[in-house]
């Protein structure tokens, strides 16, 4: 029977990946400026500080690079605050959850204070034990460390406790190291088959979770 549970955040539990899909050209027309081009596609390879070079020498962009860099940050500060939601029927599965007695942790590589101000916008956040980021951990989900300092908040059992991600390569991390492997669809994760046969459970969305409670043992 699953005790706990370790929710990844963006594509997970919020429905927030659309924010890159089009950061890049949202960007340029808050200074007034229209894009000649698909800036999704221009920057798939592209580091922030390259896109904002790319910026300054294809935009005209006069805004030094870290002026630039907290342009961008203010805009997805200001989506998580303000609109990004939740992926639909995540908060009554959250609810249903915490009901039958499991412990809820989150394990982001977000910021917290936006992870934070996110969730308690849309009335979840008191649900939670912990919120617990990369960046504090000192690690990124290729490795296992995020989920075992969650393991820790939580104080369940690793065979009780399950993991919940929209991306293949943190799921496989997580059922690597012996946690259950929830998989939750969002259309940016490219290998859905992969993430589907990885997955101990593959949730189309939370509005259908049958297959999970059976198998939770809730």
């Amino acid at each position: 029977m699953i005790r706990g549970a370790i929710f990844d955040l963006d594509g997970t539990l919020l429905d927030s990946m659309s924010i890159w899909d089009t950061i890049g050209e949202d960007y340029l027309r808050s200074l007034g400026i229209e894009p000649r081009e698909n800036l999704r596609e221009t920057f798939a390879t592209f580091t922030l500080e390259q896109a904002a070079r790319y910026y300054q020498e294809h935009y005209g962009v006069a805004l030094s690079v870290p002026e630039i860099l907290r342009g961008i940050e203010d805009m997805v500060a200001s989506a998580y605050r303000q609109t990004v939601p939740l992926k639909a029927g995540a908060a009554d599965f959250l609810r249903a959850l915490k009901e039958r007695g499991v412990s809820l942790c989150v394990a982001t590589v977000t910021p917290e204070p936006l992870a934070r101000a996110a969730l308690r916008r849309l009335n979840v956040l008191p649900l939670f034990r912990d919120i617990l980021t990369c960046a504090a951990v000192g690690h990124g989900k290729e490795e296992p460390h995020i989920y075992r300092a969650a393991l820790e908040r939580l104080q369940t059992k690793r065979c009780e406790t399950a993991v919940f991600e929209d991306a293949l390569h943190a799921l496989a991390t997580a059922r690597a190291d012996g946690f259950g492997a929830v998989a939750v669809y969002d259309s940016h994760e490219p290998r859905q088959a992969e993430l589907r046969a990885l997955a101990d459970v593959f949730l189309e969305t939370y509005e259908r979770a049958g297959d999970f409670w059976r198998w939770a043992g809730l």
